[in-house]
Formats: structure tokens, sequence, C-alpha cells
């Protein structure tokens, strides 16, 4: 579908606050200098985004012009990679990590059936995990101790998304619960599971459900961990994006995994309380840092920046 008013078409700001609300709550805690290139990034990878689900005429063919341009090092064919070179070059954002991103966007354009864990990690890398090691740049943190912790945060808040979205993304075609956990399950079969959902092969979904969350909290916990490495203010706005996005899973295990009852969201007051709790996060930066689990990387070892 092709829309008349889409990311690309908005400021960095209204792109945040349309797609983004629970970045857009977080970003008041940056201040406005790294919240404005915060947005920028949050707009330019949104737009890559809206590119490869065809929100955007000409979205995939314009995509695949965008990465041979980066790979080649060549001039901006497209108009959006020439608005957000310039962007794009003052922060330094390594190129092979812009380009696994776009593939991991890209492959989404191919009939979605995840069949094990492996292959989900990998997945959540590349379309989060990669954002988590672009935002290093934006927020000034240069300390490659940082990236593991970034890129966690980034695969946590995918599998929280794909826990919440797992109705939606099953009508679009899309099965990211892996096929070791529900079978070869189709998503035309999971949109059918959902008006019935205490037979036994919707039950197998509601665990699934249950499992992708706990294995995104192992991820939230690296993450968090951290936090410390991060400027003050920052370490503030990604620890309440971070409450904010958990909470989300929060809601769906106090309800007993409701994926199909449709999108979960939080309130302004469960913002708000997320926001206090992010201020005890800063205990962190009083103690030694929690050196990196490397176990959490076994999926996903030798993508760029993953050690």
């Amino acid at each position: 579908m092709v829309t008349t008013a889409h990311s690309e078409t908005m400021t960095a700001d209204k792109a945040l606050a349309v797609y983004g609300k629970s970045f857009h709550w977080a970003r008041r805690f940056l201040g406005q200098h790294m919240g404005m290139k915060a947005a920028q990034l949050y707009q330019f990878c949104r737009v890559l985004d809206d590119m490869a689900d065809g929100d955007i005429q000409h979205g995939p063919k314009r995509l695949g012009n965008i990465r041979k341009d980066l790979l080649t090092a060549g001039t901006a064919s497209d108009p959006l990679l020439t608005h957000f070179q310039p962007f794009l070059t003052k922060q330094k954002f390594p190129t092979k990590v812009i380009v696994a991103l776009i593939d991991g966007l890209l492959s989404d354009q191919k009939p979605v059936r995840i069949k094990s864990d492996a292959e989900l990690l990998s997945y959540a890398y590349h379309v989060a995990g990669t954002v988590g090691i672009l935002m290093c740049n934006v927020l000034d943190c240069d300390d490659e101790q940082a990236l593991g912790h970034a890129i966690d945060l980034g695969i946590a808040m995918q599998l929280t998304n794909i826990a919440r979205d797992v109705l939606e993304d099953a009508k679009m075609g899309r099965r990211y619960l892996p096929a070791s956990w529900v079978g070869n399950l189709a998503p035309e079969q999971i949109v059918a599971l959902a008006k019935t959902p205490n037979d036994d092969a919707a039950v197998t979904v509601t665990n699934a459900v249950s499992r992708l969350l706990t294995l995104a909290d192992a991820y939230y916990k690296s993450g968090i961990a951290g936090l410390s490495y991060l400027p003050l203010r920052a370490h503030i706005s990604i620890a309440v994006a971070a409450l904010v996005y958990r909470q989300i899973g929060v809601q769906l295990a106090q309800q007993n995994y409701p994926w199909h009852g449709g999108r979960q969201s939080t309130s302004i007051s469960t913002k708000i309380r997320c926001s206090l709790r992010a201020f005890g996060t800063l205990r962190l930066r009083f103690q030694k840092a929690a050196p990196h689990e490397s176990n959490l990387h076994d999926a996903i070892r030798g993508l760029p920046h993953v050690r």
C-alpha cells in the first residue's frame, strides 16, 4: 500500500512522534542536540522500514539501490540517501551495519517462516541490534565495550515487537515464532487460531509468546547492564525507552499472553512509572561494569561488530 503521508515526507520529530511513541517519550530526556540526532536516526531507519514494507512507492527497489550505493561508496542515486548522507557521514555510521539493517528489512519481502532460535536472533540482530550499534554513534558513546550491550537491547526490543504483533504479522503472511517452538504452523493457520484461543494449537502459540518474552528478558538484562557506558542524559533516556518497551511484555504476561486480542500499548501513567524506575538504573554508574555475557551472541557471531 502506498500512503500519501509517510515517514519520508515528515520531519524527524514528526516521524518519531507518529511511529515511535515509546522512543518519542524517552527522547525528552536527551536534550535538544542529542535528541535531534536520535530523531534523525529514527526517521532514517523508519523510512528504510517503510520502503521494505512497500508503504513508499517503489520502496523495495529503492532500498536495493541504496544498499548498492552504500557498498560501492558511489554517488547516491536515491533522494533519501542524498538527504541523509551528510548526517550519516558526520556520525561515522559503519556502512556494513547499515547494509546489515537493509538486508534484514529486505528479508521480510520473502515468505517469513523462522525455523530456529538462531534464525530468530539473527533476524532480530539485523533489524534492531544494528540500530543499537548506530545509536552508540548518535549518543556519543565510543567505548567498544558498550556495543555488545547495545546490540542486546535492540534484540530485546525486537523480540518484544514480535511478541506484541504475532497476529498482525500473521495477517501479513509472516511467522517469526520459530518452527522449533510451534511446528510448521502457517501464518494463515495462526490467524484462524486467534478465533479459538483455547485450542491446543493456539495454546502452543501462547506458550511460544511466553518463551519469546523470557528470551527477551535475558537481552534486556544485558542491555540495561551496559547503560553506564553512555553519557548521563543518554543513560536515563535509553533506560526509559527500555523499561517502557519491556512493559509491553510485562502487560502481555499479566494477561496470559493474549496474542489473539490485538496490539498492546502503554498508557501515559505507565510511561511515567517506567520513567521513574529508570532513574534507579543510575546506580550502575557507581558499580563495576558487568562483563558482557558472550553466550548471548553465539547465534550471531561473525556479523558486523559482534564479538
